[in-house]
């Protein structure tokens, strides 16, 4: 039987629930498969080194996540069209001795959102974040069909960037940045900045931008509950929190890393036993 050696690189990544979402569906795959973390702050090296002995030691694959999801595409092979044109990766794929650069956030968020908000507003949608997450979700929400897409970053080249990419991707006026402030007309908005992450906590934006009339998602999912979305349910917005996306896009990665098709309704259910909520609650 084949054994699979599989692990996560970011930074902070101790509270991760891709261990036991892979490991648990790879067993019940009859597959052997172990999933290490490998965080940048324990390890004390560079990212370009936390590479090199991850295929030095004969690892099948690798999930990339923040701060490392755009860093990466300088030390990998070879990257395929979709992660090239999202510029970021967040799945190496170890094959014939190259490493090969994948993004299922993309997919994994456009499905979360789909089933989690099925009736969202599509007019007008904003974008907080347009790092290699915020990449991924911008291409996610054109390719579901969104009229607009507004992008914020408190680095606005790289927001300027983000939308330059989407616009060859999707045509001219599809996306342009924005300020916070256009919160307040928008159908939908979308937080993909650590922000409100354990390590990170606080709000993304001022609350009060924030209406009834607005849904609201929020990639994080260590807590489920962030500031920004209790803040949005007290405003009585509809919400998504990140779990089904982290579920959805380790499904896709774990099938990129072992060829086998994974039952996502199953990895959905198991975290609904880990974290004792569903994972597209709202």
């Amino acid at each position: 039987m084949t054994t699979y050696l599989i692990g996560l690189i970011g930074s902070g990544i101790g509270p991760s629930l891709s261990p036991a979402l892979h490991e648990r569906e790879a067993a019940e795959l009859g597959l052997r498969y172990s999933y290490r973390l490998l965080d940048l702050d324990v390890i004390g090296l560079p990212l370009n080194e936390v590479l090199a002995q991850a295929r030095a030691e004969g690892f099948d694959g690798l999930n990339i996540t923040h701060p490392a999801k755009q860093a990466i595409l300088p030390h990998l092979d070879e990257l395929v069209p979709q992660a090239a044109a999202l510029g970021a990766v967040n799945t190496v794929v170890f094959e014939n001795g190259r490493a090969i650069g994948h993004n299922t956030d993309a997919t994994g968020f456009a499905r979360s959102l789909s089933r989690g908000l099925p009736d969202a507003g599509m007019r007008n949608v904003v974008l907080l974040g347009a790092g290699g997450a915020g990449a991924a979700v911008a291409h996610a929400l054109l390719s579901l069909g969104i009229g607009h897409l507004g992008v914020h970053d408190v680095d606005q080249d790289r927001a300027a960037k983000l939308v330059a990419a989407l616009e060859r991707g999707f045509g001219v006026g599809r996306a342009t940045t924005c300020t916070p402030e256009a919160v307040r007309t928008a159908d939908g908005l979308v937080h993909a900045t650590p922000t409100g992450m354990a390590a990170h906590p606080g709000l993304p934006l001022d609350e009060s931008l924030l209406r009834d009339e607005l849904w609201v998602a929020d990639i994080v999912y260590r807590p489920l509950e962030t500031a920004l979305l209790a803040a949005a349910r007290a405003r009585g917005c509809r919400v998504l929190h990140g779990g089904g996306m982290v579920v959805l896009q380790a499904a896709e990665s774990l099938r990129l890393f072992t060829g086998v098709e994974p039952d996502a309704d199953r990895m959905l259910a198991h975290f609904e036993e880990l974290e004792g909520e569903p994972a597209h609650a709202s």
